[in-house]
């Protein structure tokens, strides 16, 4: 049973025509080092038919770009530039969150208006506490100074709906909390995935973050989630080494370098594996870098050696068993696939995956990046804006921003309050 679908306001509940709205979004995005431009606008597109259902409210978006010691930590005048020619409409920015001058101008505002408010993360009421104790949320300025401008509290960031942070929980007792389109959509998705009934179910981690793979690989055999996990990338690496293959010291140097608990990261693998005999499907062959050659599990890898791929034996067994699949979970890339000689794998699995009549669930900015190459994305039934939050919501964490909608609609549910 879903833990939050139908528990928690949606935009169909309310009427937003002439009302002050605050819209939380995540339009996080990859930006360049070089020049400072944004390189994607999937997470703007994302929330498209959130924007557009609030077009006759007077709408003020909130967001956050990085966080602090990044070097993407930036401003958002760019991202509100961005905004007003993917809509095509015009969208002020307010260099301050809760400042007088946006404040003012926030109050001077007409149906139709859109203004962005300057990076929440500039500040440290955003950053720097529990936002889950909410007595402590609501006595920052950001929620003193911003509540009683608005009607309505929509929450639209899939993305961090398992962060804690007060521009996204710390207004949940005092107005309505809704939960805008996208989050709707995603909670409902990747319910229906983990709720179906339909057998096998099948996931697919892989790619080079290994920490997130390796806790949902035990969440998702633990509750009979998934029949079978096909594992890849440095995910299969660490498997691998958990069950005694010498990977090459290249190989271990990686995840080693890359994961300051790796001991207990393989420790886990080496448990998935005992615990779950048979259901963790590793790559039996090997396209190693930078020689080119191939390799298998007949022999071990060379230590001067990086596997980058896996081969064409892994390949056939993996697309079998999707193939056969009636629900299907994505994450992460076979292998090096920015490198064309290497991108075979990963190339072979996404197609089979598409081409498959199963409901399929995409997450992963390397995946959806991927998918978007191979004009594959529009076969994929949803492709999910998450990273962290996705793999947090599958691996049945708390998840804070919807606990905080939840709370809201019970507060608020049968007052009134400008429902329809």
């Amino acid at each position: 049973m879903s833990r939050y679908s139908g528990r928690f306001f949606t935009m169909d509940n309310f009427d937003f025509r002439n009302k002050r709205v605050y819209l939380r979004l995540d339009i996080n995005s990859p930006i360049n080092p070089i020049n400072g431009n944004i390189m994607s606008l999937a997470r703007f597109a994302s929330h498209l038919e959130t924007i557009h259902e609030l077009s006759q409210s007077m709408l003020v978006i909130v967001a956050h770009q990085s966080r602090p010691g990044k070097n993407d930590f930036t401003s958002l005048r760019n991202h509100a530039e961005q905004l007003e020619k993917l809509i095509g409409r015009s969208v002020e920015f307010v260099d301050s969150l809760f400042g007088s001058d946006a404040r003012s101008r926030i109050r001077r505002m007409k149906p139709g208006d859109i203004i962005m408010l300057e990076n929440s993360r500039f500040y440290s009421e955003e950053v720097d506490i529990d936002a889950e104790d909410i007595e402590v949320a609501e006595s920052t300025h950001i929620v003193k100074n911003l509540v009683d401008l608005f009607d309505y509290f929509v929450i639209d960031a899939f993305p961090a709906i398992h962060r804690a942070q007060t521009s996204l929980v710390g207004f949940r007792r005092l107005k309505p909390n809704i939960a805008g389109r996208l989050v709707e959509r995603e909670v409902e998705m990747i319910d229906k995935f983990r709720d179906s009934k339909d057998r096998p179910k099948l996931a697919i981690l892989a790619g080079s973050k290994i920490d997130d793979s390796i806790r949902v690989s035990s969440s998702f055999l633990r509750d009979n989630t998934v029949d079978y996990i096909i594992v890849g990338g440095v995910v299969a690496n660490a498997f691998l080494w958990a069950d005694g293959f010498d990977i090459g010291m290249k190989n271990r140097d990686f995840i080693i370098k890359n994961n300051k608990n790796h001991s207990e990261i393989v420790e886990s693998c080496r448990k998935i594996l005992k615990e779950f005999p048979g259901k963790i499907v590793m790559p039996v062959d090997f396209v190693l870098n930078p020689s080119g050659r191939i390799a298998d599990k007949s022999k071990n890898i060379p230590g001067d050696q990086l596997i980058a791929d896996i081969g064409l034996e892994s390949i056939s067994r993996f697309s079998s068993m999707i193939s056969e699949a009636k629900a299907i979970f994505l994450n992460g890339p076979m292998g090096m696939y920015e490198i064309e000689e290497y991108s075979v794998g990963t190339r072979e699995i996404l197609e089979s995956v598409a081409g498959s009549e199963a409901l399929t669930i995409a997450g992963g900015g390397h995946t959806l990046n991927a998918l978007e190459k191979l004009n594959l994305l529009g076969r994929i039934t949803h492709a999910s804006t998450g990273g962290g939050a996705l793999i947090s919501y599958l691996s049945g964490d708390p998840m804070p921003v919807l606990e905080s909608l939840v709370e809201s609609r019970n507060i608020f549910g049968g007052n009134g309050n400008g429902q329809q």
